[in-house]
């Protein structure tokens, strides 16, 4: 195949690990306006998508999305984050479970995005019933999702 994707065994091209590792890196250096930048191309450019190349429910497909909506939050776009966030739990439902990890995870950054954008603590709450229910007690993400939970009460004054 042209175009030096690697091919990974299911017979998919992967999609281009430099851009996804600057991605990242950028973000965690502090450049967040770049990692955004970067995700999105590697999201949204047809020619080097994971949706393009692997197809949308694709689970790096699914992690691309995610990591976008993510730095767009990032950068002070918690708003802008929240409907991606909200299109993207609803294929990790879908496809992976309501109790996946993964979906858990997202619905994690989905509340922590609404309570940035002025939204009350309902998203935690009903993430922390459904961590404890789907998640081990002694689990670390009850005890981060509880300790979020209480930092959005607070800041509600209840």
């Amino acid at each position: 195949m042209g175009g030096g994707h690697r091919i990974e065994p299911t017979g998919h091209p992967a999609p281009p690990a430099g851009d996804v590792a600057k991605a990242v890196n950028g973000g965690r250096a502090g450049t967040v306006v770049q990692a955004g930048a970067i995700y999105g191309g590697v999201h949204q450019h047809p020619g080097r998508v994971a949706a393009t190349l692997l197809g949308p429910e694709h689970a790096d497909t699914l992690a691309a999305r995610n990591n976008l909506a993510y730095w767009r939050g990032e950068d002070g776009d918690p708003a802008g984050a929240v409907e991606p966030l909200r299109e993207l739990v609803g294929v990790q439902r879908r496809v992976l479970g309501p109790d996946h990890p993964v979906t858990l995870t997202t619905r994690g950054h989905l509340a922590r995005r609404l309570g940035e954008a002025g939204d009350p603590a309902a998203a935690f709450e009903e993430l922390l019933a459904d961590r404890l229910r789907a998640e081990d007690p002694d689990d670390p993400l009850i005890r981060t999702t509880r300790s979020n939970l209480a930092y959005r009460r607070n800041a509600l004054g209840r």
